[in-house]
């Protein structure tokens, strides 16, 4: 399926419905992994409940805001084992103001 969003300012919306898009980095690899700069990049609409996830280059340097840092270490394994239980997640999050 294909999703388009188009830009609104500073921010982009989806092409469908116009809801804000909201995405989210994280690191999947340890900071002593030559791939630590390899992340995963989600994006999705919580209006149209789309959404894209792809390997995003975030240089070494550059500090990541972990959103699942506060969670347990079990809840925090089951949400990154599941691409669409994380952004479930994740837009819970954003919707209350603190993602």
């Amino acid at each position: 399926m294909s999703w388009d969003t188009v830009p609104d300012g500073e921010r982009r919306v989806c092409a469908v419905c116009g809801t804000p898009v909201c995405a989210y980095q994280y690191r999947f690899h340890p900071p002593e992994s030559s791939m630590f700069e390899r992340c995963i990049g989600l994006a999705w609409c919580g209006g149209c409940r789309i959404y894209s996830g792809n390997m995003v280059y975030v240089p070494r340097k550059r500090v990541l805001v972990d959103l699942l840092a506060f969670l347990p270490p079990e809840q925090r394994e089951r949400l990154l084992r599941s691409e669409t239980r994380l952004i479930e997640f994740l837009d819970r999050q954003a919707r209350r103001g603190s993602g």
